[in-house]
């Protein structure tokens, strides 16, 4: 990623916020310190970028909370070697996070076009390299990679996507915000071929996964 000593102290301030908060995963913190989440807002918001808070993006979609983006992640436990699929790329700084861990393979599926390409950029521009982003519906997944070890959804689902639960590796765990209004967030570690363990971990609100109506 592009070097940026901008908002260091507020980078710094926003991980002892997180810290406060119940994030205790030391690699967590570190990927939240690192990445410069200004970069991933529009240029009128960037004043907020380290508040505790989500803001619009383009699409109508959002930049997830802080504590969100670390919550989640620290839930998908990563590590080392680990392929990771992120549904919902959105504006790019969750994408970042899972790339701060070293020798973590993301992979990332967009369906809204214009976010897809603006992240695409983006991204570029900031040196940072994803094994793949993908147009496509989020609700089937990416088969060409699967299994996956972890897999993220950063949108609201009514339901869990089957497709979802079928890519993930023995051992892998998907975290996914579940509900309609307001969401729970729920991760499932595959335990066997047909075996999931599902745990709950509070009430979070996200825009909606969308999903293709063919």
């Amino acid at each position: 990623m592009i070097d940026s000593t901008k908002h260091q102290g507020q980078r710094r301030q926003l991980v002892q916020l997180l810290e406060q908060k119940g994030i205790d995963d030391a690699q967590v913190l570190a990927a939240m310190g690192s990445v410069p989440r200004h970069f991933f807002m529009d240029s009128g918001l960037q004043a907020y970028a380290y508040a505790d808070k989500a803001y619009p993006i383009s699409a109508d979609q959002t930049i997830s909370q802080p504590y969100t983006v670390a919550f989640q992640t620290q839930l998908l436990a990563l590590k080392k070697g680990d392929k990771v699929l992120e549904i919902g790329t959105g504006s790019g700084y969750q994408t970042a996070v899972l790339m701060a861990y070293q020798g973590v393979k993301v992979f990332s599926i967009e369906r809204q076009q214009e976010l897809f390409k603006k992240t695409g950029l983006l991204l570029k521009k900031l040196q940072l390299r994803p094994k793949k982003l993908i147009l496509g519906d989020g609700y089937k997944g990416w088969t060409t990679e699967a299994p996956f070890n972890a897999i993220i959804v950063t949108a609201g689902a009514p339901e869990v996507p089957k497709a979802l639960l079928e890519q993930l590796a023995i051992g892998g765990r998907l975290v996914i915000p579940v509900g309609e209004k307001d969401q729970v967030m729920t991760r499932y570690i595959r335990t066997g071929e047909k075996t999931f363990d599902r745990k709950t971990y509070g009430v979070f609100r996200f825009v909606p996964l969308l999903k293709d109506r063919n």
